[in-house]
C-alpha cells in the first residue's frame, strides 16, 4: 500500500468511504469491512456525522475500538442531522464535534471537515472555531468537502494558523469537473484533493455492460441511475474497458489508478460493503499509467 501526505497526515493512498456504515451495512458488516481494510494496509476512514444518522460513526468506533492507533480518522459536520442541527456556526461546529467524538469513542479526529459550504455564516467565523478545536487538541487538521475554488480561497484568507489541509469533492473518470479550478488552486496552496465517488456510484467498476441488464438492488437501479448511467456514459465505459483491457488491467484498476496519477490527491475515498470489494480496491491503484496512456485515456473522454 502507498501512503501521501495529507497535512501533517499520511494516509494509504486508497481509503473506505464509510457511507454505508449504517446504511446498507450493519455494525457486524462494519467490523469485517474494516478488518479487511487493516488487513490490506487502508489505514484511512472517512465518514460524516449524518451518515446513517449517526450510526457510521457509532459502529466505525466500535470496529475500532483498541486500534486507534494505526488509523487515521476523518469525519464531516453540518448536513442537517435534526431540526436546528445542521450549518457551520461556531456553536455548531463545536456541538458537532463533540457528538462525533462521543459517537466515535476517540479523543481528538484526525480530519475534520465541513460538508457543505454554509452561505448563511461567514467563513471566517467557521474558520475561527475549527482552529479553536485544532488547539484545544480535539482535532488534528480541518478539511471542507464540495467547495469551489472560490470558496477555498475566501477560507485560506481568514487570520489563523490553521488553513484546510484538503478538500474532499467528487472527481472520477465520468466526473473531471475538478480539473478547472478546485486541482489547480490545489497544485498551488498544496492542499490535498480527496476525490469521491470515484467509481461513478459503481459505473466504473466493469459489471455494467452496454445491452446487459442492471443487477436488482444495484446503483443502476437506483435514484443515481438516470444521472449517472446514461447511454454516452455507458459507450464511454465500453471503450475504457476495452483500452485497460488491452494492457491486461480490468476498468476498476484504470478507474482508481488514473485518479492516483495526479499528485494532488491523496487518497481515493471509495465505498466497500464486503470485505472482497475492500481488497479488490485495496489492490487497484498500483497500476502507474505512463503519460501516452493518460492522453490515450484523454482521447477516450473526449
Amino acid at each position: 500500500m502507498e501512503y501521501r501526505r495529507l497535512g501533517s497526515l499520511e494516509v494509504s493512498v486508497v481509503g473506505i468511504g464509510c457511507n454505508n456504515f449504517g446504511w446498507r451495512t450493519d455494525a457486524a458488516g462494519t467490523a469485517a469491512v474494516v478488518d479487511a481494510a487493516l488487513d490490506a494496509g487502508i489505514n484511512f476512514f472517512d465518514t460524516a456525522d449524518v451518515y446513517g444518522a449517526g450510526q457510521s460513526e457509532d459502529f466505525l468506533g466500535k470496529a475500532l475500538k483498541g486500534r486507534r492507533s494505526k488509523v487515521i480518522i476523518a469525519t464531516k459536520f453540518g448536513m442537517k442531522m435534526s431540526e436546528g442541527k445542521r450549518g457551520a456556526r461556531p456553536e455548531y461546529v463545536r456541538e458537532a464535534l463533540d457528538a462525533s467524538l462521543r459517537r466515535l469513542q476517540v479523543e481528538a479526529i484526525d480530519l475534520y471537515q465541513i460538508h457543505f459550504p454554509d452561505p448563511s455564516t461567514p467563513i471566517a467565523d467557521t474558520m475561527h472555531a475549527l482552529n479553536d478545536a485544532v488547539k484545544v487538541g480535539k482535532v488534528r487538521e480541518i478539511g471542507c468537502s464540495n467547495f469551489s475554488a472560490e470558496q477555498m480561497r475566501a477560507a485560506r484568507a481568514t487570520p489563523g494558523p490553521r488553513y484546510f489541509a484538503s478538500v474532499q469533492n467528487e472527481y472520477s473518470l465520468l466526473k473531471r469537473d475538478a480539473q478547472a479550478e478546485v486541482l489547480p488552486e490545489c497544485a498551488r496552496t498544496g492542499v490535498a484533493f480527496l476525490p469521491y465517488f470515484p467509481l461513478a456510484n459503481g459505473l466504473l467498476t466493469g459489471k455494467y455492460r452496454k445491452g446487459k441488464t442492471f443487477p436488482e438492488g444495484s446503483r443502476g437501479k437506483d435514484a443515481f441511475g438516470p444521472k449517472v448511467f446514461t447511454p454516452d456514459n455507458i459507450e464511454r465505459v465500453e471503450a475504457l474497458i476495452a483500452f485497460a483491457e488491452s494492457r491486461r488491467h480490468s476498468l476498476l484498476e484504470l478507474a482508481f489508478s488514473w485518479l492516483t496519477a495526479r499528485p494532488e490527491v491523496s487518497s481515493v475515498i471509495a465505498g466497500a460493503k464486503t470485505p472482497y470489494q475492500v481488497r479488490a480496491n485495496s489492490h487497484a491503484a498500483s497500476w502507474k499509467l505512463t503519460a501516452a496512456d493518460l492522453a490515450e485515456v484523454d482521447g477516450i473522454l473526449a
